[in-house]
């Protein structure tokens, strides 16, 4: 343990103190949400300060307060209702593949050493014998399912949050634009301390769980931990598929029919697919993100882990540098909960214009304090000096070569974020210029957006490759996994900030819904605004973490594997590359196409509806919001299975038949064409959306040219943000996770390729 500042019982104490922390923050925050009442008689029960009671506007324009609040919750009622519902009956269907998994790796991983429960040769060290194959296949098994069942519990938890918080931000609207922002984004920061502290522990108890059993053999144990990378990212894959799906139909169905062809406003409660959409926003992008994220965080801890006990920290044993990505993390919590306090308590927002940016210092704050407490864990938790293996060999490094291998991840982030804000916020000339091509119709601006979508792909490039270069140059691929770990090691900040914008979305509809006044639809559009830019950020930080993460994986892959040199010459590599790189264009296909379909269900039912019931364009008459809801239910669960099916089945099927060096090809193929498409299909979708809001929301002199809303030019929007939505919703965001997705299970059957894989070319 010589140089190592911090004691093995400090490590044991700081990574559950730390999580405790963070879960206890979360039911503070959620508590003081939960102040803002929803029942009619205490409507007006928060509304002083000081002593003197604030004037509501609803008061002073003579609406009724109580009708107005009891209207609220009947709303928010019907919304929770329904993606609750939707929830269970996804996790059903996912259960019974978690299931089918589960045993699928326990056969596999069994079968290495023919289900024996005698020693064996350790992988990287001939002169030891570790404990049985068949241990690994239990423990593997085991830790796969507590990941999945986190990550389910992750967006179930973050669905439930935003559920209850949608009605609260409206109501708080009445009192001005500062007290929505707060009551948004703290119910937001409620859910990223949940997720990042319960990601957390899980996983260190796991650890201390799987050690009793493995006790020195920390390559074993740490190559059992990698199945919980493996449940967090599949369940994800299947929330954010399944979950985006269902939010998009609902939402081209309402747009297409309502805006367009009925010139109606949006969430006007007339639209019989209005429920279906704001529960959609729920499902996809609270549950679902909050999966995809919690899979991230999942896999680059495993593939630091896993690298780490190969490493000398695993060889002599040094339990607090072992866990040294688990300290990032738990430090993390810490800054993000100081981070937080600056847009709750330290400052207060009075205008709309401070919206956007009080949420970028969050990202640049959390950033420069994260900095700072990665040098101090580095110091104390790591020796001066120290090897990393590094295909086959162990290369000495340094513990401030380690820090700038984090620092350099975090920065990469930031850089990533604020290049997607540029290109998909309405405040900068790209999506002005796309808002300005509507002038001539729906074909410029589908044009404008496509080319913003692929520009903005070129600099988050260079930062992955920058981040990758210098911290492989300095810690091989430890380096490149800790990086991924400095760029989500902010990730309740960034959780907070991204669950924020479907919560000021759904607040926007209840307000629409509840016939509030004009004044208080503006507010929430303007916190639905920044919320859309900030979605995008988030998005961004999701694919560029997801780009290191599976290259870590991707390295330790091959390590498992034992492959010396991937020779991208080699027919068998190079056969691989280009069937990895066209993966993620067949899954995009797959996703599209079903978020096609189900909206074409969608459409058909909302314009049967407009037809056929009396007085509903009048409004006189109820549409039936139910019926809207079962079609974007079970087109999603039917749609999602072929996708989850093809990126879970692609490194089965490669690996077994062709072999390891094939499936190195596929991997680093569907890596490489996987970032690209996904950072392009989320911003240029989140720009249409942008440049839509740009036109509605005349702010400038510009903007007023292209309105107003039901002019050509906003019709022309309508249509691009309508083709939009399944790019940056459902297509873009499911691409990180199969290139993590795929990358991490092949970690996990490595064991199973390298002794049985390659039948193909075993036969001729």
């Amino acid at each position: 343990m010589s140089g190592i500042l911090l004691p093995d019982l400090g490590t044991e104490i700081i990574v559950p103190a730390c999580a405790v922390i963070g879960i206890l923050f979360s039911l503070i925050q959620w508590y003081i949400v939960s102040q803002v009442k929803l029942s009619p008689d205490s409507g007006l029960a928060n509304n002083s300060k000081n002593g003197i009671a604030e004037s509501l506007i609803e008061e002073e324009e003579g609406l009724n307060d109580h009708s107005v609040v009891a209207k609220c919750a009947e709303i928010q009622n019907a919304i929770s209702e329904g993606a609750t519902s939707f929830l269970y009956t996804e996790y059903q269907y996912v259960g019974i593949f978690m299931v089918a998994f589960a045993v699928l790796i326990f056969l596999f991983l069994g079968s290495v050493e023919g289900f024996s429960t005698s020693t064996q040769e350790c992988t990287y060290d001939k002169t030891r014998r570790c404990k049985p194959a068949l241990a690994t296949a239990i423990f593997s098994t085991v830790s796969f399912l507590l990941g999945a069942v986190t990550s389910l519990a992750s967006g179930f938890l973050g669905m439930k949050i935003a559920t209850y918080a949608n009605a609260r931000t409206t109501l708080e609207a009445r009192k001005g634009v500062g007290k929505a922002f707060i009551v948004a984004f703290r119910s937001g920061a409620v859910m990223g301390f949940l997720l990042a502290a319960n990601g957390l522990l899980v996983l260190y108890i796991t650890i201390l769980l799987f050690k009793l059993y493995y006790g020195d053999d920390w390559g074993g144990l740490f190559e059992a931990i990698t199945g919980y990378g493996l449940g967090g990212s599949s369940m994800a894959l299947f929330g954010r598929v399944g979950g985006g799906i269902y939010t998009k139909a609902a939402d081209v169905g309402a747009d297409l029919v309502g805006k367009v062809e009925r010139n109606i406003p949006e969430d006007d409660p007339r639209n019989p697919a209005v429920i279906a959409d704001n529960v959609g926003d729920n499902v996809g992008d609270i549950a679902g993100m909050g999966s995809d994220l919690f899979g991230s965080y999942a896999e680059s801890s495993c593939a630091a882990l896993v690298v780490a006990s190969i490493s000398s920290f695993g060889i002599n044993h040094e339990f607090t540098a072992m866990l040294y990505p688990l300290l990032i993390s738990s430090v993390g919590i810490l800054v993000c909960l100081i981070t937080t306090l600056f847009a709750t308590d330290f400052f207060e927002i009075k205008v709309v214009k401070e919206i956007e940016p009080a949420l970028k210092k969050q990202l640049i704050i959390s950033t420069a304090i994260m900095t700072v407490a990665v040098a101090g864990i580095t110091w104390v938790a790591l020796p001066p000096s120290f090897t990393i293996f590094d295909f086959g060999s162990q290369k000495e490094v340094k513990n401030w070569q380690l820090f700038l291998c984090v620092a350099v991840g975090l920065w990469a982030g930031l850089i990533i974020g604020f290049v997607t804000e540029y290109y998909t916020s309405n405040a900068y000339s790209p999506v002005q210029d796309v808002a300005d091509s509507c002038k001539t119709g729906a074909a410029t601006n589908v044009i404008f957006g496509l080319a913003l979508g692929y520009k903005s792909v070129i600099i988050p490039i260079f930062a992955i490759a920058a981040s990758i270069f210098v911290s492989f140059s300095f810690a091989a691929m430890y380096g490149i996994a800790v990086a991924a770990l400095g760029m989500l090691s902010t990730i309740a900040t960034g959780l907070a900030i991204d669950a924020y914008g479907p919560i000021s979305d759904n607040a926007g509809g209840i307000a629409e819904m509840a016939g509030m006044s004009h004044s208080i639809r503006e507010r929430t559009d303007a916190l639905d605004a920044a919320g859309n830019t900030t979605a995008a950020i988030g998005k961004g930080f999701a694919i560029g973490s997801a780009a290191l993460v599976s290259l870590a994986l991707f390295g330790a892959f091959v390590s498992r594997a034992s492959i010396s040199t991937v020779d991208v010459l080699t027919p068998k590599v190079f056969i691989g590359l280009l069937v990895g790189a066209m993966l993620p264009y067949w899954f995009s296909a797959m996703t599209m196409k079903s978020v096609g379909s189900a909206a074409l269900k969608m459409v058909e039912e909302v314009r049967r509806q407009f037809n056929t019931i009396p007085g509903l364009m009048e409004g006189t008459a109820k549409p039936d919001y139910a019926n809207c809801v079962k079609i974007s239910t079970d087109a999603s669960i039917k749609e999602m299975i072929p996708p989850g099916a093809l990126v879970m089945l692609t490194p089965l099927i490669v690996g077994t038949l062709f072999g390891v060096e094939t499936l190195s090809g596929v991997l680093a193929g569907s890596l490489v064409s996987g970032v690209q498409i996904a950072i392009s299909a989320s911003n240029t979708g989140g720009a249409w959306d942008n440049a839509k809001k740009y036109i509605e929301a005349g702010n400038s002199e510009h903007a007023r040219e292209l309105g107003p809303k039901g002019s050509d030019a906003h019709k022309a929007a309508v249509i691009g943000d309508t083709i939009g939505d399944p790019l940056k919703d459902t297509s873009g965001p499911s691409l990180n996770i199969l290139i993590k997705l795929m990358a991490v299970e092949s970690l996990v059957f490595a064991p199973f390729f390298a002794t049985h894989g390659g039948l193909l070319f075993k036969i001729f």
